[in-house]
């Protein structure tokens, strides 16, 4: 595994291919107040590239490419709040999307345990280690373990996807699944015009 950290942008000539794990790592959960600190991504291989965008202005152009690139596949857990995060940061929408918490709660029934951690265990074999997950991610100087901690987020993504996509397709449920992949965009776009917590299908 090789973990490569770049600062303000990724390189021009990175090709992560034609499905790209993602996540992000911000100072806290509030869309209000919290800002992107990091993008993670991998391309499955193994490799983590860490982008540490500059928080006065996020202008990193080829970061911003790839993650709007519609041919590019982006695999997230809980893409709800990494949308949000993107598209309020980045000014970017991800598009399309595959989000493994939600293939876990259409596919995995038997349990309400839909954490990465949980769904890695089951899905990818993988003892994730959460010991780095409150941590200063504005800090301009990132220690080895919250670099680690932010890769693992990413790495196996991968193989949880097609695992969880497996389990979707014996069950039929993968056309349910894209549909609401397809959600996720104005999902976020609810959330981060105040309706992070209603349910506006809901009669009352």
């Amino acid at each position: 595994m090789a973990i490569h950290l770049h600062r303000g942008d990724l390189p021009a000539d990175l090709d992560l291919g034609a499905a790209v794990a993602v996540d992000t790592e911000t100072q806290g959960l509030s869309l209000v107040r919290d800002r992107l600190c990091l993008v993670q991504l991998s391309a499955g291989d193994g490799d983590a590239h860490i982008v540490q965008p500059d928080r006065s202005h996020y202008d990193c152009p080829n970061l911003k490419r790839l993650l709007a690139d519609a041919g590019v596949e982006k695999i997230l857990h809980f893409a709800r709040f990494d949308l949000a995060v993107v598209e309020r940061d980045l000014g970017v929408t991800m598009t399309p999307v595959f989000c493994t918490k939600i293939a876990s709660k259409l596919t995995r029934t038997y349990t309400d345990r839909h954490g990465l951690k949980d769904v890695a265990r089951e899905i990818a074999g993988v003892e994730l280690s959460k010991q780095q997950q409150s941590s200063d991610w504005a800090a301009k100087d990132l220690s080895e373990a919250q670099l680690a901690y932010a890769a693992s987020d990413v790495l196996h993504l991968h193989a949880i996807r097609d695992g969880l996509k497996t389990m979707l397709q014996r069950e039929n449920r993968l056309e349910m699944a894209q549909a609401c992949f397809d959600f996720l965009p104005m999902r976020a776009r609810l959330d981060l015009a105040g309706w992070p917590d209603n349910d506006i299908f809901a009669h009352a």
